[in-house]
């Protein structure tokens, strides 16, 4: 991201709640189920120094080089940090941020101003994020990671004060990652295993206002973090020679994943809830 998350953060909250048509409620009572929904911002953290791992001998550990006959690395014109545009490594398309949409529920229970609970919320969001590597042949492999959904269970205290509450968040979280691959190499066969499951954790915080006395607006702020090590590209034979870089060391060819395991992002999100 080009601008701070929590400095985002920090500016739409003070616009918000120091606005004067804000409406104050003295109803400070926070305590109840509530049920509501959000709608922001998912923004890729910034993936530097990505690359893609290679198991040429099947053995799982990912921890080879691919080389040429010549014992050339066959990757030597190296990685990038998104989508490939063309077979030529100076050309890549950066990550996408997206919008996220989201339903939620929890229950607070409030002793003097302290506020405590649990939140559960599901949702989406379209955020993409991509990794390519590049061979000398010239060719381009990109991964390609999207959050088909997600699903969190989290903990939050904060502090009532004037309709108002301010708090912090943290807890669980659960993704289905949709993947996808593709490549200009013509020759070898792929094949993957497709969407996997992934989980992780969330934290932050937020802001909620008080516009009725079973009404309340806010915004938030997360890092989401989900643990996504489990999708697996398969390189075979296809069409090519048996002096294919992907074949030398094992003829039933080679095993391709991403390096970096973590599809993290910044959430900022403006909510909704309805209290009972």
């Amino acid at each position: 991201m080009k601008l701070s998350p929590m400095l985002l953060f920090g500016a739409a909250s003070l616009s918000i709640f120091s606005a004067p048509a804000f409406a104050q409620s003295d109803d400070e009572e926070w305590e109840g189920a509530y049920i509501g929904g959000s709608i922001g911002l998912a923004a890729q953290n910034n993936d530097r120094n990505e690359d893609v791992r290679f198991d040429t001998n099947l053995d799982g550990a990912f921890d080879n080089n691919v080389n040429t006959l010549a014992g050339a690395n066959a990757f030597a014109p190296g990685f990038c940090s998104g989508a490939a545009t063309s077979a030529q490594p100076v050309d890549c398309r950066g990550d996408k941020d997206g919008l996220e949409y989201n339903i939620r529920a929890g229950y607070d229970v409030q002793s003097g101003n302290i506020v405590y609970g649990f939140v559960l919320e599901g949702g989406k969001n379209e955020a993409r994020d991509s990794v390519t590597a590049f061979s000398s042949t010239p060719a381009s492999y990109t991964f390609t990671r999207e959050l088909d959904y997600s699903v969190q269970a989290r903990a939050r205290i904060g502090y009532a004060a004037r309709g108002a509450l301010f708090y912090a968040t943290g807890g669980a979280a659960y993704g289905k990652i949709d993947n996808s691959f593709t490549t200009s190499n013509t020759a070898n066969s792929f094949t993957d295993n497709g969407k996997t499951n992934s989980w992780g954790y969330s934290y932050g915080g937020g802001a909620e206002g008080k516009i009725a006395p079973n009404f309340s607006i806010g915004l938030e702020y997360l890092y989401t973090n989900f643990v996504d090590d489990d999708y697996r590209v398969s390189v075979g034979r296809g069409t090519a020679a048996a002096t294919n870089p992907f074949l030398l060391v094992n003829s039933a060819g080679t095993d391709m994943r991403r390096g970096d395991s973590d599809f993290d992002m910044h959430n900022i999100r403006f909510t909704a809830n309805f209290r009972f």
